[in-house]
């Protein structure tokens, strides 16, 4: 299932009927953090939790789901044209640009990010892995403790459950590819 879009659907269906986190949370029986990190795909909602969120936002789990576990044999997105996802929140400036949302049911959601100069934010974890390559420029990447200056052409293959984040101090923007595999292995 792709649970990217799915997440992309809940926050979509919320803000269409002017809800807010928190009142969608309390109706669900979930806190703001936990439907928060939904949204942004960082953590997946069991059945039942989403069945909640459905109800408070006034719709079915299979409406939200409809159509998210075809699974065409390829998608071709054309530079610059892949689909810009919020994953961050609106204090982030880093944009993500989607390399296959055009198809549902996979195991891996790969993304180009443009990092502008001065970007940095807080550490955050989320279920999977995660693969990154520098494409442009130079950026920070933070784990746990331990700190990696990386170059273009660098890249790190990492658990995503540690704290981590990337951070660009350096006067250009870069890019960045990075591949998320969702769940647990």
């Amino acid at each position: 299932m792709n649970l990217v879009e799915l997440a992309q659907r809940i926050k979509q269906q919320r803000l269409k009927q002017g809800l807010t986190l928190e009142a969608v949370a309390s109706e669900s029986g979930q806190t703001r953090s936990w439907l928060s990190k939904v949204e942004n795909f960082r953590v997946t909602p069991s059945l039942p939790a989403l069945s909640r969120v459905a109800s408070a936002l006034g719709t079915s789990v299979s409406a939200l789901t409809e159509g998210l576990d075809e699974k065409p044999a390829i998608v071709c997105v054309r530079e610059g044209k892949g689909k810009v996802v919020n994953r961050d929140g609106p204090d982030s400036s880093i944009v993500y640009r989607s390399l296959a949302d055009g198809r549902g049911n996979r195991s891996m959601d790969p993304f180009v990010l443009q990092i502008p100069s001065g970007e940095s934010r807080e550490p955050m974890s989320h279920e999977g892995e995660e693969f990154l390559i520098v494409l442009e420029g130079q950026v920070n990447f933070d784990y746990g403790d331990q700190e990696f200056q990386l170059n273009c052409g660098d890249s790190l293959y990492f658990d995503s459950e540690e704290p981590h984040r990337l951070a660009n101090p350096y006067p250009d923007a870069a890019k960045v590819l990075c591949v998320f595999r969702l769940g647990r292995s």
